[in-house]
């Protein structure tokens, strides 16, 4: 039931008359809206008659805007990290940093330590948290990633925030907050030298090169990255009890991200089992007979404390430097493990589906 009721008051300034529009949602909800003017109390009961008709109305989009729904978001990928649903505290985030930098600067979302204050290093002044999200149109959205690109923001970055954004959205239709995600779809379109950078594996004799420069316990490393196939994510987090030295084949069934989270893989299809040959099977039988860290539990891979290896720390102090020692270009990523760097591999062998190994280390999270 909907009435327009005529208000009339006077107080310090003078007479007022304004027009109410009252109504009760299909939750059985009150609600009451001011309008100067009747023709527009009349135009927005109408807009309420036809989105009650198709199942649209929200109470909460008039009220509720980008910045709650961004808080609400990233409140509920809180409660799915602690409950260990499939969000890794790196993709946690970053989806806080997405929120903070572009989408709403003025909010705060990047958990800090308490003598840490917020350094506004982006200074991007186009974001979208004050506006609500019943207001929030494609067009405006639209808008947003061209502001985004006008200040600086890279291709790969920029369609990052807007799949930040996007996930947001969905999230709030779930919870009654919108009507729609209006930022689905969205394209980001930039230059061909601008898209996402191509990992390309190093030849064989690169590869050769790096593996005489190689120290030997860095190079059975490259060894493993160049034979297996696994990821960066995965090769770190893999432990001797996934190691059949005798079968000749490494049980991929978990990864780990920046943080020393331990979780499975990223997908089903993650899971595998990859065949190693005779002479890596050697090779690892060698790491383990002089590795201190040989029981079934520990890593095969680990730092010299028997931690997990940070995939950065090892960039910086060991694969950059044997770039340089081996004399040859840079390569974008780390040791490649498709079936490039392995002799005689067809490409629809066990091994094509492989991903640049060392290179990448998951972050993102479905």
């Amino acid at each position: 039931m909907a009435v327009i009721k005529r208000r009339k008051w006077t107080n310090a300034s003078g007479e007022h008359v304004a027009w109410q529009l009252d109504f009760t949602d299909r939750f059985g909800k009150r609600h009451r809206e001011q309008f100067a003017l009747k023709r527009d109390a009349e135009n927005r009961l109408a807009e309420l008659q036809g989105t009650t008709r198709a199942g649209t109305y929200r109470p909460l989009a008039d009220r509720a805007d980008v910045a709650d729904a961004c808080k609400e978001f990233c409140k509920y990928m809180t409660d799915r990290r602690d409950r260990g649903e499939k969000v890794t505290e790196t993709y946690l985030r970053t989806t806080r940093q997405h929120c903070e930098n572009y989408i709403d600067p003025a909010g705060d979302y990047v958990v800090r330590r308490t003598n840490l204050k917020k350094k506004d290093a982006i200074d991007f002044k186009g974001g979208i948290g004050a506006i609500k999200l019943a207001d929030l149109t494609a067009a405006r959205v639209v808008k947003f990633r061209d502001e985004m690109r006008s200040h600086g923001a890279g291709i790969v970055t920029t369609r990052r925030v807007l799949g930040t954004l996007s996930r947001i959205l969905k999230h709030a239709v779930e919870k009654d907050m919108a009507t729609m995600n209006v930022a689905k779809g969205i394209r980001v379109i930039g230059t061909r030298d601008e898209d996402s950078e191509k990992v390309t594996p190093p030849s064989k004799a690169d590869l050769a090169a790096l593996l005489k420069a190689a120290e030997a316990d860095f190079k059975i490393r490259v060894q493993f990255a160049a034979a297996s196939g696994l990821r960066a994510s995965e090769q770190w987090a893999l432990k001797w009890k996934n190691v059949d030295l005798a079968a000749g084949k490494v049980t991929v069934d978990s990864r780990v991200d920046a943080f020393g989270g331990i979780d499975t893989t990223k997908s089903a299809a993650g899971k595998r089992t990859v065949p190693i040959g005779k002479s890596m099977v050697e090779a690892l039988a060698d790491w383990r007979n002089r590795s201190k860290h040989s029981k079934d539990e520990d890593f095969v891979f680990p730092d010299g404390r028997g931690n997990f290896t940070r995939h950065t720390n090892m960039t910086k102090r060991f694969w950059n430097p044997l770039i340089k020692a081996a004399e040859i270009d840079p390569i974008a990523g780390t040791p490649c493990a498709t079936s490039r760097c392995r002799p005689g591999l067809r490409p629809d062998s066990s091994q094509r589906q492989s991903k640049p190994s060392l290179g990448t280390p998951h972050t993102r999270s479905p």
